[in-house]
């Protein structure tokens, strides 16, 4: 088949292990990110298999409407960037492993951990204060014996819940009913409401997908319950948290931090837009998941349904439908 890759900023999937399951197809990488759809259906025109690097193009009814020799998207996770409907109508097979198994995404974790290290220590100040010759910058704070506050009951929300154990911090979780009902089930400490967790945790840390459903969950009077001194971490996805309410909740001096590593506006090349300025957020651009070790584990799951469409065997179907069966 011939294969296109979107958004391999820095070349990275030719260099790994995994890509030699593509041995035998005609295969095309594009290192730069585009979402002009003129120059997208050019680019694409010949592609058979087009594979998705996470959320970083979106997939729309007018791009599909272009790409008459499209037969499948490959990608993993979930998929709001993708017009499933559109898929269908124009007979083109949506395939993404949701990998709901039991191993955890450990370099969102990791990531996750360095963004609480990096608060808790006031890393970025503290270096930014030696190389300006002023040696230190203040005072950090301890993990042990404070509340790790995680939101959301799930992979990635319980490796970094075992961090923090390691740590001597006590962790606290809220998620949705049936999140709830399975921490308790584990014997995990639930916190008796929506505000009590906001209010309590030292530090909060979300590890929510983000669906229609979720959109928003993260309010600004959640934020505002959370002390002056607290640190609210977000690695998942920005669209959990209500427009605009962070920055707002920043203002008002609750919580004191934010450390995040995703943005509304993705890439996000304003070095002026106030997430980056403000004097309380540390930030990183969205690096939770991308290690070479973690890549590798995600493109093989990737290339492994390109090869079971080429042989007439698709797997991970988002919409059956569209499958003819060729």
């Amino acid at each position: 088949m011939k294969v296109h890759i979107l958004d391999d900023w820095f070349d990275t999937l030719r260099t790994l292990p995994s890509f030699a399951r593509l041995q035998g197809h005609d295969v095309t990488v594009w290192n730069d990110h585009v979402e002009d759809v003129d120059v997208l259906a050019e680019r694409l025109a010949e592609a058979e298999a087009l594979v998705l690097f996470r959320e970083r193009t979106p997939i729309t009814r007018a791009l599909l409407e272009r790409l008459p020799k499209l037969k499948l998207i490959s990608q993993r996770s979930v998929y709001p960037h993708v017009d499933v409907p559109a898929c269908t109508d124009h007979g083109v097979v949506l395939s993404s492993n949701m990998h709901s198994g039991d191993a955890p995404s450990t370099a969102a974790a990791e990531l996750t951990w360095a963004l609480i290290l990096a608060s808790a220590r006031q890393l970025p100040t503290q270096m930014a204060s030696l190389r300006a010759g002023t040696w230190q910058a203040g005072v950090g704070k301890s993990l042990h014996g404070r509340t790790l506050g995680v939101y959301g009951f799930g992979r990635i929300g319980n490796q970094v819940a075992e961090f923090g154990r390691a740590f001597g911090m006590k962790v606290v979780w809220w998620a949705s009913d049936a999140g709830r009902e399975r921490a308790l089930a584990a014997g995990e400490t639930v916190a008796e409401s929506r505000e009590a967790f906001f209010a309590q945790s030292d530090f909060v840390t979300v590890h929510v997908r983000l669906k229609p459903e979720t959109k928003g969950m993260i309010t600004l009077a959640d934020l505002m319950a959370m002390q002056p001194h607290a640190t609210f971490i977000n690695t998942s996805r920005s669209g959990l948290v209500e427009q605009g309410a962070l920055l707002a909740a920043l203002d008002a001096g609750r919580p004191g931090t934010a450390a995040v590593d995703v943005f509304d506006v993705e890439p996000l090349h304003n070095p002026n837009d106030r997430m980056l300025t403000h004097p309380r957020v540390i930030a990183t651009p969205h690096i939770g998941y991308v290690t070479e070790d973690e890549l590798d584990v995600q493109f093989a799951d990737i290339y492994d349904q390109i090869n079971a469409y080429a042989e007439g065997a698709p797997i991970h179907m988002a919409n059956p439908e569209a499958w003819k069966g060729e």
